[in-house]
């Protein structure tokens, strides 16, 4: 099988282990379930990062006997050969002959239709464990689509790589979007198994109706390890410093700067060509193919900030989202009045849904600082915590 290159990472793989030994995924544990989906015939939500091994988990399935009847990709397709943003169409897998139908393009929720023919379905994505990455969103639609159409979701557990924390603020519902859709903080520590148990419990699919889920779980696996997958999340998410950066360096999408899509190392970097003399690091976003078609600053030098040598130790150790590289390049911005308006770019991504709200667009603007930011989100922190501990499956 040709793998797209964006999605394999050129990095030495960190595999997470315990005392018991290493990191077993849900997708790994075949005697759990294969015998399960046996005589059924079978939809999979899957992706790159969907493998046992180093084989896609619909390769190994069809090996052990599993009657894939249709295949459901999300962002970036079922082989992950297409860019962020870009909307995907059906199609029939050269490899397998399996039909693919794209939950991002002409629709994004599986139709009673599509899942005539399915007795089952199957989610196994590899997600990073922030608000607004795109896979949650997903499963949501996916549980929802089963339940409303009588069908069972099996969920293969997979380790969240920023398990380790909780923080930010909890999305104000007014500001609900595909990169937003739960009253959850920017990270919210939960496997998807575990998220998908919150969702069920919570009420929050349509009419608060509730789907039949059997999850996974993974063996030796705990929210602190350390964990890198062996396949990129998204093309890219393409090292480990950019998967611990995200939660803080995504929300530089909604501003007027670049976040790095355009080099070989997005989510590291950011600036903006109008921080010439004033930062004197520089970098020139180009168009990578899979990665970033027409990025935003495309050809022009853009200066600010180089975060790939951040201590990632320490980064984990705080716990946070670092607000500081946020608050620094406003109030270095020469015109603070576009900070955050992206209207003049082709990559249109609203702070506000970013953020989850208006306010912290208007703490900034206001010259809060940090602590002061923070001490506003401990009473809704406090909250989705005591409720998070409900639905956890592991320490």
């Amino acid at each position: 099988m040709k793998t797209p290159f964006p999605f394999l990472f050129c990095a030495i793989v960190l595999i997470a282990t315990s005392a018991v030994g290493q990191i077993r995924t849900g997708a790994e544990q075949t005697s759990a379930y294969v015998g399960y989906l046996k005589d059924k015939r079978v939809g999979m939500v899957v992706n790159p990062t969907s493998r046992i091994g180093n084989k896609s988990i619909v390769d190994s399935l069809l090996g052990l006997g599993v009657n894939i009847v249709k295949v459901f990709g999300p962002e970036h397709g079922f082989r992950g050969d297409v860019g962020a943003g870009v909307k995907v169409s059906d199609a029939v897998d050269p490899l397998t002959g399996i039909p693919v139908v794209s939950l991002y393009g002409k629709t994004n929720k599986p139709t009673k239709d599509m899942l005539a023919d399915v007795d089952i379905m199957v989610f196994d994505i590899q997600d990073i464990g922030v608000r607004y990455f795109t896979y949650i969103a997903t499963m949501h639609r996916v549980m929802e689509a089963c339940a409303e159409h009588g069908k069972e979701l099996l969920i293969l557990d997979r380790p969240n790589p920023n398990g380790y924390f909780v923080d930010g603020n909890i999305l104000d519902m007014a500001f609900k979007s595909d990169i937003g859709m739960h009253p959850v903080p920017i990270v919210h520590g939960m496997t998807v198994g575990e998220y998908a148990q919150m969702i069920n419990g919570e009420g929050w699919l349509a009419n608060g109706i509730k789907c039949k889920i059997k999850v996974i779980p993974m063996a030796n696996y705990s929210h602190d390890m350390e964990y890198l997958p062996p396949v990129n999340m998204s093309p890219n998410i393409n090292t480990y410093q950019a998967i611990l950066l995200y939660p803080s360096t995504c929300l530089f999408e909604g501003t007027i700067l670049s976040e790095g899509r355009g080099t070989q190392f997005p989510f590291t970097v950011t600036g903006s060509p109008a921080l010439k003399g004033i930062y004197s690091f520089s970098f020139t976003p180009v168009a990578i193919k899979g990665m970033s078609a027409t990025p935003i600053y495309m050809g022009e030098e853009c200066y600010g900030l180089d975060l790939r040598n951040v201590d990632l130790k320490k980064l984990r150790q705080s716990k946070r989202i670092n607000l500081s590289w946020l608050i620094e390049l406003y109030q270095k911005y020469p015109d603070q009045k576009i900070f955050f308006d992206k209207k003049q770019s082709k990559e249109i991504v609203p702070f506000e849904k970013l953020a989850g709200g208006n306010t912290l667009k208007e703490q900034i603007e206001a010259g809060l600082t940090e602590d002061q930011i923070r001490k506003s989100w401990e009473p809704g922190l406090r909250q989705y915590k005591e409720m998070r501990k409900k639905y956890l499956i592991y320490r």
